[in-house]
C-alpha cells in the first residue's frame, strides 16, 4: 500500500529564536512572495512591540494564547438536502482550527494600512489575547452562524 502524503507539522522546523513549530507555521503564512527574511523579521519585531506592550506575560505566550482564542470550535457547511441547500453546524478540527485562526489574524492585519506590519500584527495578537479585535469578531460571527442554525444540527455527516 502506497503511503498517503500529509502537509502537516512533520517536515516542518521550529523557528529558530523561540524553538517553536506554531511560529514557524505563522511565519510562513505571513511570508509574501517567498520572502521569508521579510516574514521573519515582521513577526521577531511584532513580539518585541507584544513584550513591551504586555508587561505581565512573554511574548511567545500572547502569541499563543492569542491564536487559541480565534480559533472556533463551530463553523457552519452547506449541505444540500432534497433540492434545499441547509447551513448545517458542524466542529472543526484542529488542523482546521488553526488554519482559519492564522488566515483570520492575518486576513485583519492585511486590511489595515497606514502603520508597520509588524505594529498593526502586534496589536491585533494583542487585541486576540484580550478577546478582542477583527479576528475575534470574525470567529464570533462564525459561531453566531452555528448557533443560529442549530436546528439542522440533525443533517450533520
Amino acid at each position: 500500500m502506497a503511503k498517503k502524503f500529509t502537509a502537516s507539522n512533520e517536515q516542518l522546523r521550529p523557528d529558530a529564536r523561540y524553538n517553536s513549530k506554531l511560529v514557524s507555521k505563522f511565519i510562513n503564512c505571513l511570508m509574501w512572495d517567498g520572502k521569508k527574511s521579510v516574514a521573519q523579521r515582521v513577526f521577531y519585531d511584532s513580539m518585541e512591540i507584544i513584550g513591551k506592550k504586555v508587561s505581565d506575560a512573554e511574548p511567545l505566550d500572547v502569541f499563543e494564547k492569542a491564536i487559541n482564542n480565534v480559533k472556533p470550535m463551530l463553523e457552519v457547511r452547506s449541505k444540500r438536502v432534497g433540492g434545499a441547500s441547509y447551513q448545517v453546524p458542524m466542529q472543526v478540527s484542529p488542523r482546521r482550527q488553526q488554519s482559519l485562526a492564522f488566515r483570520w489574524i492575518l486576513q485583519t492585519v492585511r486590511g489595515k494600512s497606514g502603520r508597520p506590519v509588524c505594529e498593526i500584527l502586534a496589536n491585533e495578537l494583542v487585541d486576540a489575547y484580550n478577546e478582542q479585535g477583527g479576528a475575534m469578531t470574525m470567529r464570533e460571527n462564525v459561531h453566531r452562524m452555528a448557533k443560529a442554525n442549530k436546528a439542522f444540527a440533525h443533517f450533520a455527516w
